[in-house]
């Protein structure tokens, strides 16, 4: 897949990298700003419990 997006990209090496390099800054960009936050409330990060008084926490069966 790489291969062809450097095969179908225009220019010389440096011009390749150059936009290769615009191009996953791009992807990091979307994530960020449109799929990380949307994804957020599906997932399930603030169900974590660090205070020992789940089941089976610090000192349980003592």
């Amino acid at each position: 897949m790489y291969g062809w997006i450097w095969r179908h990209l225009p220019g010389n090496v440096w011009v390749r990298g150059f936009i290769s390099l615009v191009l996953a800054l791009a992807v990091v960009y979307a994530l960020f700003q449109y799929v990380f936050p949307w994804a957020e409330p599906l997932l399930p990060f603030g169900d974590a419990t660090v205070d020992g008084t789940g089941a089976g926490g610090a000192g349980a069966g003592q």
